[in-house]
């Protein structure tokens, strides 16, 4: 008579707790089904998001090492993967996830106000223009495209740069007013170490931008400069609005006068 083999202790451990996790993780996705995402607090909101890049553990100390790490949940969506690759448990999978979801996000609000935005309506293109920065840690630039009615087209990176530069390619930046019929376009970047305004290599590739885009009958309407939340419009300050006017001196040999 042949009798079962008892399993190994380590395998029925290991079954058994494969168990468990699949038996909670079933019910924090019923729970985020019934009631959304408002009743967790940040730990369980990385919890279950790691779920999908860590199929076989328990997730819980990992989202918790994380939090701890970076301090707060947007502290964790806007790390740099190499920084999130250093905490205990977080692989690349894992870090790549973390950074799609962000980007993600941002790309979502985004689009979701595109629609509305006018070059006209200033203080919505201006939360816009913050918004299309949020997260990043390296300078980038941005194309806004507008049709004849100043209506927002397209608003797409054309850049990416450094943490204190970032260059501007002239056949990029025609290409992709091209592409989406662009009549009129705004200049935008930030700046992740400092303040909103423009330096003097800012100002020096906007009056190149202006002759650029001028050459092939599109407006450079203005160029936007984000930091910290906020958004400088170069058109709008009296010492920088001459700019984009095809037949106004150069703004850089006023400078070196003044400074003369």
């Amino acid at each position: 008579m042949k009798f079962p083999l008892d399993k190994p202790k380590h395998l029925c451990y290991t079954m058994e707790s494969e168990r468990m996790h699949e038996d909670h993780r079933k019910r924090v996705r019923q729970r985020f089904r019934k009631a959304g995402l408002q009743s967790f607090p940040p730990h369980n909101v990385l919890e279950m998001l790691l779920f999908y890049s860590i199929p076989r553990q328990d997730t819980n100390e990992i989202a918790h090492r994380l939090e701890k790490h970076f301090g707060s949940l947007t502290g964790v969506l806007d790390a740099p993967f190499e920084e999130l690759c250093k905490v205990k448990g977080v692989g690349e999978n894992s870090a790549t996830l973390i950074m799609f979801v962000q980007q993600l996000a941002r790309r979502y609000l985004a689009e979701q106000v595109q629609e509305k935005i006018t070059f006209d309506s200033k203080q919505a293109l201006h939360r816009f223009a913050v918004s299309l920065f949020t997260g990043m840690k390296s300078e980038a630039a941005f194309l806004l495209c507008f049709d004849n009615t100043a209506q927002l087209l397209h608003a797409g990176q054309i850049s990416l740069g450094t943490k204190h530069a970032v260059n501007l390619d002239n056949r990029t930046l025609l290409e992709a007013a091209f592409r989406h019929n662009a009549t009129k376009v705004v200049l935008a970047h930030n700046h992740p170490n400092g303040v909103a305004a423009p330096s003097r290599s800012d100002l020096t590739r906007t009056e190149s931008a202006v002759r650029l885009f001028n050459s092939v009958q599109i407006q450079l309407l203005d160029h936007l400069i984000v930091a910290e939340g906020h958004c400088f419009s170069m058109a709008a300050h009296p010492k920088f609005m001459r700019i984009f006017h095809d037949d106004a001196p150069s703004i850089m040999l006023q400078i070196a006068a003044d400074d003369e």
